[in-house]
């Protein structure tokens, strides 16, 4: 029985469910978007989309995925800062309903009205038959759609529930007394081998990054040229009479139009394109599978398989990464993006990496540099935050289905990491191109730069070579500055000493960029913790290194 009449709909409507569930697809049919507004939970590292509801006036909230354990209490807490007129439509698999919909329910408990979706209808026979009979046993309404290619009398469905939802009764008891009845059951694949598993996930993983970067970087060598052609050398004559305080700030080695466009160039494609094959890999169900046989691994790191997307995303952009660590795990977060500073090596982390082994004539020492980054940032996450624990972030409930990608969904998630990128990212990226302009102006950096000598000598490695390890940390192509003298400082190094400084300049701190983000996200303090961490790993790493090699 239905505990009452329900009352008419209210303003804000939450999408609550489990990770794997379709809550993004729905929320994309819902709304016609897929970014929204997306900001933290006042109080909280939660992040929520929210946009209008297409053909009522609703809000639509799409919450983190519940993982039944370690994020409960951050849903609720999402839940408990909503309106308190808000319906919670709590998003499920209908393959998966049967065994797990009293979970869900506990975890959501106290929400004010609910209403459920089913999701996956085209794996089910019968599906209208089967919403019924859940509704039947749940007392509350319950609508069953395919969200990935919706029919309008699904839609339609959708609403009249989230318009009828009430107070839940009360928990089912488990195991509910139904079943979907015949359902096409997920494929099975190599990912789900006990041995073979992770490793076919590794490999999957590393094409996916591999193939975006290599092609991105081709895209960005062609295309700077043509930028300094078309753009930067008019510039530069259009200013030759112009006060030499406007020329550095705008065209100096941080100017804003200088800076901003290499920054552009070469960070665009790489986010573009890792972010078209993450879209790629979300949509057909394979980083789901990924993710799955790769948790226990990560997880004595103190990561979760879901954690991976983020982490990848960072060779393209630290800053985007730690937006979508959003999607983390409350219990993970801090860790994910731990690693996201320290070893995922952005777009100019790397370009500027190849740059200097090249001017040394050391291009043997990239392939051990990315090694050892891996490893270290490995060995980094674990020291500072510990294994995960066994009760918090629980695995992935279900194995998620196979299916060939949805265009319209690929560009959805797409659009989604480019607006990231254009709106949140490129502001910073321009804002630390001035501040770093005037300071450079001032001669701030090169003062700063001179207080390392002493430091610099216990390494062994030159006083000269300083400058590049101060300009790295305001941004990662700062190492640059290490082919000074088209390369004279580092013809006077060895391979030990070129190997050992390009560490300690990439790997001493995260960019001002990102900092300035972590802050944004996590607080000032966690900002500034994060980076006297990194600092640690990196200068006693460094230090290990001289003491091996030098």
């Amino acid at each position: 029985m239905r505990s009452g009449p329900a009352e008419p709909a209210g303003a804000t409507v939450v999408l609550a469910g489990l990770e794997n569930a379709g809550k993004s697809a729905l929320f994309r049919s819902l709304t016609g978007q897929a970014v929204g507004d997306e900001s933290n939970v006042a109080g909280s590292t939660v992040a929520c989309r929210e946009a209008a509801l297409h053909g009522a006036p609703m809000r639509l909230v799409d919450t983190p995925g519940v993982r039944l354990r370690g994020d409960s209490a951050a849903t609720r807490l999402a839940m408990a800062r909503m309106a308190p007129t808000a319906v919670v439509a709590v998003v499920m698999r209908a393959t998966d309903a049967p065994d797990l919909m009293r979970e869900v329910l506990a975890a959501l408990h106290g929400a004010r009205r609910i209403c459920v979706v089913l999701t996956f209808a085209d794996k089910c026979d019968d599906a209208p038959a089967l919403a019924a009979r859940c509704g039947a046993i749940l007392g509350v309404p319950v609508a069953i759609i395919n969200a990935r290619a919706p029919a309008a009398r699904e839609l339609a469905a959708v609403r009249t529930a989230l318009a009828g939802a009430v107070a839940l009764p009360e928990l089912p008891a488990r195991p509910m007394l139904w079943r979907p009845g015949p359902a096409r059951r997920p494929q099975r694949t190599p990912f789900e081998h006990a041995l073979l598993g992770p490793w076919c996930a590794l490999l999957a993983l590393l094409l996916s990054f591999a193939l975006p970067v290599y092609l991105a970087y081709g895209l960005s060598d062609f295309l700077q040229p043509w930028a300094d052609a078309a753009l930067i050398e008019p510039l530069d004559h259009a200013l030759a009479g112009a006060p030499p305080a406007l020329r550095t700030l705008l065209l100096g080695g941080y100017g804003v139009v200088s800076l901003g466009l290499y920054s552009f160039i070469w960070a665009f494609p790489v986010v573009a394109l890792i972010g078209l094959a993450m879209a790629l890999t979300e949509e057909s169900g394979i980083k789901d599978r990924m993710t799955a046989a790769l948790d226990p691994a990560l997880r004595h790191i103190g990561l979760s398989g879901r954690d991976l997307v983020p982490v990848l995303s960072g060779f393209g952009c630290n800053v985007v990464a730690t937006f979508q660590s959003r999607g983390c795990s409350t219990c993970t977060r801090r860790a994910c993006v731990s690693l996201i500073a320290f070893g995922s090596a952005c777009s100019y982390q790397i370009g500027a990496t190849l740059s200097v082994f090249g001017a040394a004539g050391r291009m043997g020492l990239f392939a051990p540099y990315l090694l050892l980054l891996f490893v270290v940032g490995a060995v980094h996450t674990r020291l500072w935050h510990g294994a995960l624990r066994a009760e918090d972030a629980a695995p992935l409930a279900g194995v998620a289905y196979l299916q060939w990608p949805s265009w319209r969904g690929v560009a959805w998630r797409l659009r989604a990491v480019l607006a990231q990128f254009l709106k949140q990212a490129m502001p910073v990226f321009l804002l630390i191109c001035l501040v770093a302009s005037l300071l450079d102006g001032a001669g701030a950096l090169q003062a700063l730069a001179a207080s390392l000598r002493e430091p610099m000598a216990a390494l062994g490695l030159p006083a000269q070579a300083a400058a590049g390890v101060v300009f790295s940390v305001l941004r990662k192509d700062g190492l640059l500055a290490l082919n000074q003298g088209q390369g004279a400082l580092l013809a006077q190094l060895d391979a030990a000493q070129v190997f050992v400084l390009v560490w300690l300049a990439s790997t001493c701190s995260a960019c001002l960029v990102t900092l300035w983000t972590v802050g944004r996200e996590l607080g000032a303090r966690h900002a500034w913790t994060l980076a006297a961490r990194q600092a640690a790993t990196s200068v006693v790493t460094a230090w290990l290194l001289a003491w091996l090699l030098i």
